[in-house]
């Protein structure tokens, strides 16, 4: 006989849990404090996803702030925060003054993990619209997160320009009417970041971030800069994982970046240059505006060309080891290519890599680039802004 503790799990039903919704649920995954384990909410991403909803991953160790502020850039529907180091009673009400504070109040805290029963009245009487302790069901969290979607209004209530701009983008993507006084201003650059699944994209973006933030706090002519990263739908539920920001230190970056994930089938990029548009034409509070945005593709292949139509430069990110000079002399990604990025340059191969990409270059530069560790970017990025 089977026991409980050696019967195997039952697999969670990857269908569309989300039709009929005024729209695809948007919901931040999130851990504040000092938990370093993420496996559970991983679990949870997944899950989320196979029920047709864009899941947004901010990553370990948020603080209350940083999680407010991405909530409101990418305009979910709800945060999920998951606790697992005894100090829910203490950052769960700090994030709602947060959320408050950058203009989105309005958005609801979901809070799960490690919650005692005692603590739960506690936990609802500060606000927090929902707790989920252990032991409840995935297919329970997907429908709560269904539950909090409300239809799209076009204006976001309060003065918050930047919580404004999120809804504009959230309706400009989905195909909806944007606010007729919405300010739009295309960025003094706009540079398409591609190349193929796991060639370090998003992390080397968060590098060229960070650098071009540091540089900005003492150069103001070099405005704010912002991006725009797109990840898969799924052909199956529509849902997707939206993971790239997770690799941005927003704790220590705050409002200085403007980060937006967005979710396509393919390369449809049919919104992207009202987005590109109104991304320009948020000011801040100092009267600084957006003058470089990144735009992040899907992870590319030989054949997926068309975001150079969108941006003025484009850099093509590569790894060794990603097939042998024939590879290179077939037409298609790095025909686009304004630079060529050899990322994960400290892996072997990294010399025949370069060695190829000189072949087919002509006079288009070539960086080597360790994101992980900064290595080369500060050039690269002195080249993107050129």
């Amino acid at each position: 006989m089977t026991s409980k503790l050696t019967a195997p799990t039952s697999e969670f039903e990857k269908r569309d849990r989300c039709a009929g919704l005024d729209h695809r649920p948007r919901v931040l995954l999130g851990k504040m404090g000092l938990d370093g384990h993420d496996r559970g909410v991983k679990v949870i991403a997944r899950a989320l996803r196979d029920s047709g909803v864009h899941v947004i991953y901010s990553g370990l160790w948020q603080t209350p702030r940083s999680l407010a502020i991405s909530a409101r850039d990418e305009d979910v529907d709800v945060i999920a925060a998951s606790m697992m180091s005894n100090s829910h009673l203490k950052l769960g009400p700090m994030l709602l003054e947060e959320l408050r504070a950058v203009g989105r109040g309005d958005i609801p805290v979901y809070m799960g993990g490690i919650l005692p029963q005692e603590d739960l009245p506690k936990l609802k009487e500060a606000g927090i619209a929902a707790c989920f302790t252990t032991g409840v069901g995935l297919a329970e969290i997907a429908e709560a997160v269904c539950g909090a979607v409300r239809p799209y209004e076009q204006r976001i209530g309060g003065e918050n320009a930047t919580a404004q701009l999120a809804r504009d983008i959230s309706l400009a993507h989905d195909g909806r009417e944007v606010r007729t006084d919405a300010s739009r201003r295309r960025p003094t650059r706009v540079v398409g970041v591609t190349g193929s699944p796991g060639a370090g994209k998003s992390t080397l973006v968060a590098g060229l971030v960070g650098e071009y933030v540091r540089r900005a706090g003492n150069d103001a002519a070099l405005g704010r800069c912002a991006v725009l990263a797109f990840d898969p739908r799924s052909p199956i539920t529509n849902g997707a994982l939206l993971g790239d920001r997770l690799r941005v230190d927003f704790n220590s970056m705050g409002e200085a970046v403007y980060y937006r994930s967005l979710a396509i089938s393919g390369e449809d990029y049919h919104a992207v240059d009202d987005i590109v548009g109104l991304i320009g034409g948020l000011e801040a509070s100092d009267g600084s505006r957006v003058e470089t945005l990144f735009v992040e593709t899907v992870g590319a292949g030989q054949n997926e060309t068309r975001i150079r139509a969108h941006v003025d430069s484009t850099a093509v990110v590569l790894t060794p080891g990603m097939g042998d000079a024939v590879q290179m002399d077939k037409a298609g990604i790095l025909e686009i290519a304004d630079v060529f990025v050899c990322n994960k340059a400290d892996h072997p191969g990294e010399n025949e890599l370069v060695r190829d990409l000189r072949d087919v270059a002509g006079r288009r530069p070539i960086f080597e680039t360790v994101a992980t560790h900064g290595k080369g970017v500060p050039e690269l990025l002195d080249a993107l802004l050129a």
